[in-house]
């Protein structure tokens, strides 16, 4: 489990992982309006693929969307393909949202 970090301003924001001061995983995200989170992209760097770190980030997003009542788009591949696969998660989700 690695520690997820939180940071945004009034545009958008990203969920990220980082190790003695580099970014080594993000997800980033735009707003629309107060109540809406668009997800752009994702980027987890080659040495931590494959071991989860984009899924913890998204885990980590969709904790905070539900708590602040915040409904997601995610035109990101990456997150499309999880929210696709994690059916849980599928009431963050905008409505019509096309996985």
């Amino acid at each position: 489990m690695i520690e997820v970090k939180h940071s945004q301003d009034a545009k958008g924001g990203s969920f990220y992982y980082e190790r003695q001061g580099h970014r080594l995983a993000e997800m980033v995200y735009v707003m629309a309006g107060n109540e809406k989170m668009i997800i752009e992209h994702t980027d987890v760097d080659d040495s931590l693929r494959g071991q989860g770190v984009g899924k913890q980030l998204q885990e980590a997003l969709v904790e905070y969307v539900r708590a602040n009542n915040i409904k997601v788009l995610p035109l990101c591949p990456f997150a499309k393909a999880t929210f696709a696969k994690t059916k849980e998660w599928q009431d963050v989700l905008v409505e019509n949202a096309v996985l």
